[in-house]
């Protein structure tokens, strides 16, 4: 397969299909993730994420990202799941990582 998003909440992983142009929370909302988020607007960073994979296949931070993380975290992969929307086909592992 050479296109896959893995995502990592809580305690469910699911393997599903990438759609360019949604967003990482949309597909963990949809496919039963239990990936924790608020407020879907890029403020309360509930769904913070770690791109172990696929980064690059991303679309580049939002403004409401640069706000919320710290340049840091940009840097070393970490990227707002409800912002994070996909670019490019792809392998793709994101792993919601919350602050709390």
């Amino acid at each position: 397969m050479d296109s896959l998003l893995i995502l990592k909440g809580k305690s469910i992983t699911k393997e599903v299909l990438p759609q360019q142009g949604s967003t990482l929370l949309e597909h963990a909302l949809k496919h039963g993730v239990d990936w924790q988020n608020l407020c879907t607007r890029g403020t309360c960073a509930r769904c913070r994420c770690y791109m172990e994979a696929g980064a690059e296949l991303l679309e580049a931070p939002t403004k409401a990202e640069e706000r919320r993380l710290d340049p840091e975290e940009l840097e070393e992969g970490y990227r707002l799941a409800c912002q994070a929307i996909i670019k490019t086909p792809g392998i793709l592992i994101a792993l919601n990582k919350t602050y709390f």
